[in-house]
C-alpha cells in the first residue's frame, strides 16, 4: 500500500485531465446545449489547464480544479459575447472603413507644393479667411485693402488651387486638416468664412 502512494504522488497532474474529459464534456453540453460549442469548450478548458498546471495543487480535486476553469471559461465567453455585436450578413462590417493614413500626408504634401505656387497676395488671404478663420473685414484691415480685395483674392487663390491639385468644380479635396480643407472647399472655419 506504501507503494501505491508513493506512485501516486509521483504522477503527473497532466495524466489525470485525460480520466476527466467525459464529465468536462458532458457538463459543457449542459453550459452550451450545443456539442460543437461544447467540444470547443472542453478544449479551451484543457489548453487553460494544460498551461496553468503548475498552479494546480497536488492532492487536491482535480476534477473540481478542471470544472471551475470550464464554468469561468464558459461565462467569460458569455460575457464576451454580449459586448460584441452579431454581424451574420456582415452588412455592419461592410460599412465600417478607415482611410489609409498615408493618403492625408500626401494629400498635404501636393497641397503644399500647390499652395506654394500662388502668389504671395492670394496664399496670405487664403490664410487669414480659411485656415485662421478671419472674417473678410478682419482679413482686410489686417492686410489695408479693401473687403473687395480680399474677397477676390480668396476668390483667386481657391481657382488656381482646384487647377494646380485637378481637382474639378465639386471635387472635395480629401484632408484632415480642417483648416486646409476650408482654404480650398471656401468654408467657415472658427467665424470666418469664404
Amino acid at each position: 500500500m506504501t507503494g501505491s502512494v508513493k506512485g501516486d504522488a509521483a504522477r503527473d497532474p497532466r495524466d489525470e485531465i485525460v480520466e476527466h474529459l467525459g464529465a468536462m464534456r458532458a457538463f459543457a453540453l449542459s453550459l452550451t446545449r450545443n456539442v460543437a460549442q461544447a467540444d470547443d469548450l472542453v478544449q479551451d478548458t484543457i489548453v487553460k489547464a494544460w498551461s496553468n498546471i503548475d498552479k494546480f495543487q497536488a492532492g487536491t480535486n482535480m476534477r473540481a480544479w478542471l470544472f471551475t476553469i470550464l464554468r469561468n471559461t464558459f461565462y467569460s465567453g458569455r460575457r464576451k459575447m454580449r459586448r460584441e455585436v452579431a454581424d451574420v450578413d456582415g452588412v455592419m462590417a461592410a460599412s465600417l472603413s478607415e482611410k489609409p493614413h498615408h493618403d492625408g500626408r500626401l494629400a498635404m504634401r501636393d497641397f503644399e507644393v500647390a499652395f506654394a505656387e500662388l502668389p504671395d497676395e492670394q496664399r496670405e488671404a487664403l490664410i487669414l479667411v480659411g485656415a485662421t478663420g478671419f472674417s473678410y473685414e478682419e482679413a482686410a484691415e489686417t492686410c489695408g485693402v479693401a473687403v473687395g480685395t480680399i474677397k477676390s483674392r480668396v476668390n483667386r487663390g481657391r481657382k488656381r488651387l482646384a487647377v494646380l491639385l485637378n481637382l474639378d468644380e465639386n471635387e472635395n479635396f480629401e484632408l484632415t486638416d480642417k483648416a486646409t480643407m476650408a482654404v480650398v472647399a471656401g468654408q467657415t472655419v472658427q467665424g470666418g468664412s469664404l
